[in-house]
């Protein structure tokens, strides 16, 4: 199949060009910046520069299409907004798919979108789920919850170097799942007829609160976390601060999403069935234990050889004092 992915240089747009290219696909990645997607050229993959932003680049990005992979969002600290991107964007893709006769596509959303549409981000996953639903197209929606690879960032590094964890109040838990295994959920769709048309939640094995996590990672890294809280009052200030000036507006957005977490309700749902459609095997999806367990254990690797390595230079420096004869 002829896949064109878009955001491919993403956290997750990455894993499904890596997990298409494994699975016999010619695929061809829709990129801002070529220099930034060299990485996928050398994994086999075509590359071809565009910006969802203008939809004069899509039509040429599409020729001989047959299906698309849509993971590309906007970035917090990006200069281009939610609306551009997550809205104008989106819809410009679609309209351009459907001119150019792709079969199917692939669209990520955000699990329990419908529910909060005083939050930005997921106001426009809702709606562009809609737009894509009455566009004409074979389409399967899947919306995530959480990647575990973010949880690095936000917990792992700051415990391991010391550095205060943020957390807000009390959070529901949420479903954190491996980019990997989404990649997976992805790629199967565009060969499995039943989920065509079709929306499902993708989410991991269980779901975790702040508090767990942490607890785990102290425990993989040996380190004590040093947790500070942020009161969800406190956030709802700074979204409204950060509101005025116009390079706050997506940080302000994305602050917004504080308001899914304070629900307190888990970010979770039943996957049994979503695994037997797909044709996957739930054991082989990565719990958070064996992610974090991984990362902590090449991490402690690396910082006992780097410690090595320092006092073997040490040792070095230090010559025995030769008197005159």
């Amino acid at each position: 199949m002829n896949l064109l992915v878009v955001g491919a240089t993403g956290t997750l747009g990455r894993q499904v060009v890596r997990r298409a290219l494994d699975e016999g696909h010619q695929v061809r990645c829709f990129v801002r910046s070529p220099k930034k997607a060299t990485f996928l050229k050398e994994w086999g993959a075509e590359i071809v520069q565009g910006d969802l932003c203008q939809p004069e680049t899509l039509p040429s990005a599409l020729e001989g299409i047959t299906a698309v992979i849509d993971a590309a969002t906007s970035r917090p600290t990006g200069s281009l907004t939610i609306k551009q991107v997550d809205w104008d964007g989106k819809v410009a893709l679609i309209q351009a798919a459907v001119a150019a006769g792709v079969e199917r596509f692939v669209f990520f959303s955000i699990l329990n979108a419908e529910k909060f549409p005083n939050v930005p981000l997921m106001e426009i996953k809702r709606c562009t789920e809609l737009f894509l639903a009455k566009s004409g197209l074979n389409y399967t929606i899947l919306q995530p919850a959480g990647f575990m690879q973010g949880l690095i960032m936000q917990y792992a590094v700051p415990i391991l170097e010391g550095q205060a964890v943020w957390i807000s109040g009390e959070t529901g838990p949420t479903a954190y799942m491996d980019t990997q295994d989404i990649a997976k959920f992805a790629v199967r769709a565009l060969t499995v007829p039943e989920t065509t048309n079709k929306t499902y939640p993708v989410v991991g094995t269980r779901a975790w609160s702040a508090e767990e996590i942490i607890s785990l990672c102290e425990r993989l890294s040996g380190k004590e976390a040093r947790i500070a809280r942020l009161p969800l009052n406190f956030l709802r200030a700074m979204r409204q601060i950060v509101r005025f000036f116009q390079w706050g507006w997506n940080i302000s957005d994305r602050l917004a999403f504080t308001e899914v977490l304070a629900t307190g309700k888990p970010m979770d749902a039943p996957m049994a069935e979503i695994y037997e459609v797909f044709g996957l095997d739930p054991k082989e999806s990565t719990t958070l234990e064996a992610y974090l367990q991984e990362y902590f254990s090449r991490i402690m690797k690396k910082l006992k050889e780097i410690d090595y390595e320092k006092q073997k230079a040490k040792k070095k420096k230090k010559t025995p004092f030769k008197s005159k004869s």
